[in-house]
């Protein structure tokens, strides 16, 4: 790694006020100059949506001290990552774009709904390194203390070796708990789904309304997963490309008749 602290962009999709992006912003202060850019409302579940249809508000903040210089934005996590690099450090080389820590796991399915890694795919997809971090813990006062070591070790690595080109690291953390962590495990994107159902409910004026819930199955199980690493108390790395093309497939659909 240069001996020049590298340029460090940090998004998240809880919001620009939520426990875990402060905690990301302290560890990486540590490694480098640090840009904030993320959402001034909770867009959990954005996904890699983007604002066409209405114009963005970015403001400068001083949430995290005179020495951080952050913005919070009325966009998506994809918008932040797109506003930071072409605009707010346009002309700059960013050599790390980090999202997180969200609340909540992102492991397995949940990589396509999430906005953290929505914010990480778009910065490989504009070719800079990027590493989305969740914690298995929804509470907004989440203990994140057990993280920290980790995401200093990735976060080395990933600026020494760098990245291939549209990659980028889907890191999970299991709870904190009174046992410490093994270690870390690469591993696969488990192949697991969301079963859903609606809860209904009605309004004072008697309209009904409904609450999305779901539990996940997992028919995936001791195959060197991500879910296998988080339930054995190690963190998760899954590395993750945009690129959605499945080849093989792509090879045999040449010999149908169309």
């Amino acid at each position: 790694m240069s001996q020049e602290k590298p340029l460090i962009l940090i998004a998240n999709d809880d919001s620009i006020y939520s426990k875990g992006i402060r905690v990301l912003v302290e560890i990486m202060s540590e490694m480098g100059e640090v840009v904030v850019v993320a959402p001034d409302t909770h867009q959990s579940g954005m996904g890699h949506a983007i604002t066409l249809g209405s114009p963005l508000r970015v403001s400068k903040t001083s949430d995290f001290g005179p020495q951080i210089l952050s913005y919070k934005c009325s966009g998506t996590p994809a918008d932040c990552v797109k506003f930071g690099k072409h605009q707010i450090l346009k002309g700059r080389k960013i050599d790390l774009v980090v999202s997180g820590i969200n609340h909540g796991s992102n492991a397995s399915i949940s990589v396509l709904y999430s906005g953290t890694m929505s914010a990480a795919i778009e910065a490989a997809m504009e070719g800079i390194p990027a590493i989305g971090f969740s914690l298995c813990e929804y509470g907004a006062d989440a203990d994140f203390s057990h993280c920290h070591d980790y995401i200093i070790k990735i976060c080395q690595q990933v600026l020494v070796h760098g990245l291939p080109k549209g990659l980028t690291l889907n890191v999970n953390f299991p709870a904190k708990s009174e046992v410490p962590l093994k270690g870390i495990k690469v591993a696969k994107q488990a192949n697991a789904v969301y079963r859903e159902f609606f809860e209904e409910r009605k309004d004072p004026y008697g309209q009904s309304y409904y609450w999305m819930d779901g539990n996940l199955e997992n028919n995936d199980l001791n195959n060197n997963t991500d879910l296998d690493a988080l339930s054995d108390n190690f963190v998760s790395i899954v590395p993750v490309k945009y690129d959605l093309t499945d080849y093989a497939e792509l090879a045999l659909m040449k010999s149908w008749d169309l």
